[in-house]
């Protein structure tokens, strides 16, 4: 049976593992949030490794804020830079696989195709550069590695575009949303039977790898297809993205290309929309 340590359990991505856990066998979780381990803390880090005999760690500690980012440089870069890090030393140091996720702000969305994971990274703020500093930090510590780089998440838990919407549809006539920024939502529930399909495969083809659903549309389409698919009666206007002044600066086109990992591991990776019909019927509807 492989034991995995699962950190930052009580976050979207966790949580989405920790659902689908009870479906799985010859799999042993071990689901820790930040409170009872702050992956910040070097030693905290070490004692809980040494008394584990972990095969897997699935580190889900991110620190996400992305305007809020701007004005925290030292907490996102603790938690996405040195808190990475001080796992990918243990996971070295005690032979354990380390499964990390980043994400598509690593680019400066000037690419007109789909970003490999060959492509140039340049960051607009600060939590892309930290988490792009955090796969650095990796990549140079530890040989057994899967990098997951991922874009514009969603699922039925803790806040995400989908429950932002359909709440504020709730509450309002009408909706102003930006149009003119291109990316992939993603179900984080595929993602993470994607992390369980690498874990159970014999496959040790570590490294970098780019995963979201597949196909490309704007805040824009994705908000009217989230009030399509649960038939929310709404006026949705489409505006740039000078109509909200934020602190950080987002990627205009973010689409990132699945081939390796779709090769690698054999995916049948679904589209935006398939992906995102299918959770509302199973969550809203």
């Amino acid at each position: 049976m492989k034991k995995i340590l699962v950190t930052g359990a009580n976050g979207q991505l966790g949580l989405c593992l920790k659902s689908k856990y009870e479906e799985e066998q010859n799999l042993e979780f071990i689901f820790l949030d930040s409170k009872s381990l702050d992956i910040t803390n070097e030693n905290k880090v070490k004692t809980i490794f040494n008394s584990g005999s972990f095969d897997f760690c699935i580190n889900c500690a991110a620190y996400t804020a992305v305007d809020t980012a701007e004005d925290e440089k030292e907490i996102a870069y603790n938690i996405n830079v040195i808190g990475a890090k001080n796992l990918a030393e243990a996971c070295n140091t005690f032979n354990v696989t380390l499964i990390h996720f980043s994400t598509d702000f690593v680019f400066d969305g000037s690419s007109k195709v789909a970003y490999k994971e060959t492509g140039a990274a340049s960051p607009l703020g600060v939590y892309g550069f930290t988490k792009l500093k955090g796969e650095e930090a990796i990549s140079t510590t530890i040989k057994k590695y899967y990098i997951i780089r991922t874009s514009w998440l969603y699922s039925e838990f803790r806040n995400n575009f989908v429950k932002t919407m359909l709440r504020l549809a709730a509450e309002k006539e009408e909706l102003n949303v930006v149009n003119d920024q291109i990316g992939t939502p993603t179900n984080a529930n595929d993602l993470a039977a994607v992390i369980i399909k690498i874990i159970k495969s014999s496959k040790q083809n570590y490294g970098l790898y780019h995963f979201s659903n597949l196909g490309e549309t704007t805040w824009y389409g994705f908000a009217k297809a989230i009030f399509n698919f649960t038939k929310t009666p709404i006026k949705v206007n489409a505006v740039t993205s000078k109509a909200f002044v934020t602190k950080a600066e987002r990627p205009k086109y973010s689409v990132l290309d699945k081939t390796k990992i779709s090769d690698s591991f054999s995916l049948k990776i679904l589209d935006w929309k398939e992906s995102l019909e299918n959770h509302i019927k199973t969550t809203y509807l």
